[in-house]
């Protein structure tokens, strides 16, 4: 089982996909965990840093088709509307959940206002994630499409009022109904 969990920054994926991996003792893959290491060596969307982000992903991804069909995966992800480099990170997402079935998507949305509170938490700079409330302002108000739409198997979860412990339920509940 491969579950990827898809949204715009500051609306929990990371704190609820550590959740859910639990309650499914399972793995977790985040976004930074394979951004990091670009982020720190490369500049920011620079031709370095899609190789590096390609680079750490092919290792990563191998380790996943490696682990038992037995172990679910967690992951987290933020893309949305078109880009020939977002489109090719799903496609990969994609190919990795066909080799993991079944593949779930859960698109995590919040309101305006509870997502600015998240993405100016204090935590979140020592994890080199984004803080900038004007980030979660323009998310909201060019409401590009998050990739994943057309899976099979796809939850829709408003988590402004959830704690991350009971997203991951609810997630969990849905994902108990397909398998």
């Amino acid at each position: 089982m491969l579950v990827v969990l898809n949204g715009y920054p500051g609306v929990g994926k990371l704190t609820i996909a550590q959740e859910l991996a639990s309650l499914l003792g399972g793995r977790l893959l985040d976004i930074h965990t394979v951004y990091n290491v670009a982020f720190a060596l490369t500049e920011f969307k620079s031709p370095e840093f899609m190789a590096a982000v390609e680079q750490i992903e092919a290792i990563a991804y191998g380790l996943v088709r490696r682990l038992s069909d037995r172990t679910p995966v967690v992951m987290t992800t933020v893309l949305a509307g078109e880009s020939a480099w977002g489109d090719a990170e799903w496609s990969r997402i994609a190919d990795l959940g066909r080799d993991r079935s079944p593949f779930c998507v859960v698109h995590v949305h919040c309101d305006l206002d509870e997502n600015i509170r998240r993405i100016e938490a204090e935590g979140r700079g020592a994890k080199r994630k984004p803080r900038d409330p004007d980030m979660a302002r323009r998310n909201h108000r060019e409401a590009k499409p998050l990739l994943g739409s057309d899976a099979a198997n796809l939850l829709k979860i408003d988590v402004t009022r959830l704690s991350p412990a009971a997203a991951a339920e609810a997630i969990e509940n849905w994902l108990s109904r397909l398998t």
